[in-house]
């Protein structure tokens, strides 16, 4: 018999970006801008990517790492306010097991000529397939995406 568990968590990451709050918000709002930082990463292989970013849409990602397992992330907006904040719900799937369930919320705030990005977690990790610290390792790294794409100077 298996043995099912859940574990919770919730962590916050705080990050300054040299770029408005509208430019950010757009970077997450806009499908050709949030592919290029989001659903494009070294050496792995994008399968499947569709956001439909409004309240109640979706969004869905499906991409191949380099050892061929498939990380699938869907998910439904709760909440947007523009240029102030995004509020998502989502399950991730390794293969065709899903390993949790998270609510998420993204705040921009105005930093000076910058931005101010407030990114706060609240996960429920299922049956021992993820941690809290491989989460947020995860999502530094998209952050860090994130600042890579916007100091290309990409336009408005």
């Amino acid at each position: 018999m298996t043995q099912h568990s859940v574990t919770h968590a919730t962590f916050t990451i705080v990050r300054h970006y040299d770029a408005s709050p509208d430019r950010v918000f757009a970077a997450w709002a806009q499908k050709d801008r949030k592919a290029r930082w989001y659903a494009s990463h070294a050496g792995w292989r994008s399968q499947d990517f569709t956001l439909d970013f409004r309240i109640g849409g979706r969004e869905y990602l499906s991409i191949a790492a380099p050892d061929g397992v498939v990380h699938t992330f869907d998910g439904q907006y709760q909440d947007i306010v523009p240029n102030e904040r995004i509020i998502y719900s989502y399950d991730m799937h390794l293969d065709r097991t899903r390993i949790s369930v998270s609510l998420t919320t993204v705040e921009l705030k105005a930093d000076g000529t910058g931005t101010k990005l407030i990114f706060t977690e609240q996960d429920a990790f299922l049956d021992g397939h993820d941690t809290a610290s491989q989460r947020e390792t995860g999502t530094r790294s998209l952050l860090d995406s994130l600042a890579a794409f916007l100091a290309t100077g990409d336009p408005d």
